[in-house]
């Protein structure tokens, strides 16, 4: 099993900046994208932002110009880096990993709150 620990949610003001952190540990063999998902009250799960092996990565038009996903290899580690942070931001943010080898295998980690409020 794969465990994945998220932390870096909080409350912040419109403008203001958030940073996301999510760690990975267990069984990990050959992960193909770490990435970010948000789901807001009443919404259904989105893509944030997401990054594949060798580096490319994948925004929602809502994200980009905005928020920067990087990850660390060597750490099993990704962040996700928001700014200009606006009230429709506000949402449960949860890191997702994807493993391949032969299937694919997704992982979810529990979720951290993000409110953007003055």
């Amino acid at each position: 099993q794969v465990q994945l620990v998220e932390s870096g949610g909080g409350l912040v003001q419109p403008g203001g900046s958030l940073r996301l952190s999510c760690a990975a540990s267990g069984s990990i063999f050959s992960i193909y994208t770490m990435g970010w998902y948000r789901q807001a009250p009443g919404k259904p799960r989105e893509l944030v932002a997401a990054m594949f092996n060798g580096g490319s990565t994948n925004y929602a038009d809502s994200a980009k110009g905005r928020f920067t996903i990087s990850r660390d290899n060597a750490k099993n580690t990704a962040t996700l880096q928001m700014n200009s942070l606006k009230p429709e931001d506000t949402a449960v943010y949860y890191c997702k990993l994807t493993q391949r080898r032969i299937r694919t295998y997704d992982y979810w980690g529990q979720g951290t709150q993000v409110t953007v409020s003055s």
